[in-house]
């Protein structure tokens, strides 16, 4: 297992500090804050490790203020409630004596029921399309996000479209990705749900952006995560190809939505999402 996914999984392992309190460690990932998808991976791993023999079905999380990822962050697990069928968990993040990040989970035993789901789009297979990485030795990316796109990375990503920082062309709501992580994990389901909450969060809300032409490159742009929903519908692999596909049905008051699928290779519905970011245009660069 390469590097960094194996410094990703021990992130989200957590240190257990008492019953229902845990503390995590933060990795610099090229931006200037945590990033929000290790704090909601970190979380739910929280949760989960107050939880027996049932599986996360659904999150709902606040992003209250930006992380330190030069602190570690501390988890307080609450045990709202453990029914028959259902589990409830509250988690909420402090560092530095404050609240940063708010999550609800719940938890489900295994259950038969009716099943239906929506249809996978159709789009290139991933060995078809180019490697983000590709994007970074083009040169385009503008300097500010070189960073971050040229860091060793525990997924691969195969966009469908150009991404979106890269143009001012004004675009449909709608992109596509592929991805998986870098090497084979081990056959540990409550490990490939937190890995596939971790991820994501990559890209989300940048789906909000794209009807209005708006340019990394400028750098006149400020996008950030408000909120983070997130269902899991069906098991899958993350060491195996899935497909994101997220569309942004509105943006007003300089907040953008988001919602996305995440499917399997083979058509499956595996979860669902939807965040809302913060979406600012200035006239200029930002002093």
């Amino acid at each position: 297992m390469k590097g960094s996914l194996e410094d990703l999984i021990e992130l989200l392992r957590l240190e257990r500090l008492e019953k229902n309190l845990f503390r995590g460690q933060s990795r610099d990932i090229g931006s200037p804050r945590v990033f929000g998808g290790q704090v909601l991976g970190q979380a739910l791993s929280a949760a989960q490790q107050t939880v027996e023999d049932r599986a996360a079905h659904s999150l709902h999380a606040y992003f209250l203020r930006a992380g330190d990822v030069n602190a570690p962050i501390v988890y307080d697990v609450d045990r709202s409630r453990d029914g028959r069928s259902f589990t409830s968990r509250r988690v909420v993040a402090i560092q530095h004596g404050q609240q940063i990040f708010h999550l609800a989970a719940s938890f489900q035993r295994p259950e038969q029921g009716v099943e239906h789901q929506d249809e996978i789009p159709d789009v290139p297979s991933p060995e078809d399309l180019p490697d983000a990485s590709e994007y970074h030795r083009s040169g385009k990316v503008p300097d500010k996000l070189s960073r971050f796109v040229s860091r060793q990375r525990p997924f691969e990503f195969r966009p469908v479209q150009t991404p979106a920082f890269l143009s001012e062309e004004k675009l449909p709501p709608r992109q596509q990705i592929w991805f998986r992580t870098v090497a084979k994990l081990p056959d540990e389901e409550t490990l490939h749900k937190t890995l596939l909450a971790y991820v994501s969060d990559y890209g989300l809300v940048g789906t909000a952006t794209m009807p209005h032409g708006i340019s990394f490159i400028e750098g006149n742009v400020q996008v950030a995560s408000l909120d983070h929903a997130m269902w899991f519908h069906r098991d899958a692999r993350v060491d195996d190809w899935l497909l994101y596909d997220c569309d942004s049905p509105s943006a007003s008051a300089a907040r953008g939505l988001a919602r996305g699928a995440i499917f399997s290779r083979d058509g499956r519905l595996i979860a669902s999402t939807a965040q809302e970011g913060l979406v600012r245009v200035w006239s200029g660069p930002r002093k």
